[in-house]
């Protein structure tokens, strides 16, 4: 599928990256966001004062970031990954949540719920110290032991994109960070029963937090 000629995200760039195998399938590509126009699309984020995932339905979102929650669940997307990973995606829901804040208990070693087919994690925020000092950075792992075991570390900035399918060693996780941390996952899910639950209570916080105040 032909993507938007006005699009919010490179494409180009993304037909470009290679999939790594090492510790498991995955994609990473920074800059995704285009940069003359990720300010914009930051700007236009709601601030999420508290932590937790938000679905996209129930948050207010300026025009730059609504354009940027319509591409990542269009079908040029859905393609250009399909195609990349070799998968099937034409029949997998989609669940997208924005998380503006991170805490304590967060970045726990996890592999993702079988339910979600591929993970797609899209990072909307500047560079700052605690990046560097590696603090709520995304580790890809060797395992389910040890944080320092890693082969992959995504810093969550500039609009990077992170995609692979979920499995059983699909370990990741970070070092603790607390504060602001902008991310969008989206997943393709399967179609049984676990994920239908899932979507299920999606579709309920997304009501349920329309109505409280996300600040």
């Amino acid at each position: 599928m032909t993507p938007p000629a006005d699009s919010v995200l490179d494409f180009a760039g993304l037909d470009a990256t290679p999939v790594s195998a090492d510790p498991f399938p995955h994609l990473l590509l920074r800059n995704f966001v285009r940069p003359d126009r990720l300010a914009d699309v930051v700007a236009s984020l709601p601030p999420l004062g508290s932590r937790g995932s938000f679905p996209v339905e129930s948050v207010r979102l300026g025009p730059p970031a609504a354009q940027l929650m319509r591409e990542m669940q269009g079908t040029a997307l859905r393609a250009a990954i399909a195609a990349k990973f070799g998968l099937d995606l034409s029949d997998a829901p989609v669940m997208v949540t924005l998380r503006g804040q991170t805490g304590e208990r967060d970045g726990q070693i996890h592999c993702d719920s079988a339910a979600k087919r591929v993970t797609v994690l899209l990072y909307l925020n500047p560079a700052s110290a605690a990046w560097a000092r590696q603090e709520g950075c995304l580790r890809l792992l060797r395992g389910p032991n040890d944080l320092e075991d890693y082969v992959v570390e995504v810093p969550p900035v500039d609009g990077t994109l992170l995609v692979f399918p979920n499995g059983p060693t699909t370990w990741h996780g970070h070092r603790q960070f607390v504060g602001r941390r902008y991310t969008v996952q989206l997943n393709y899910m399967t179609t049984d029963a676990k994920a239908k639950y899932e979507m299920r209570r999606h579709r309920v916080s997304a009501i349920v937090k329309r109505l409280l105040p996300a600040a």
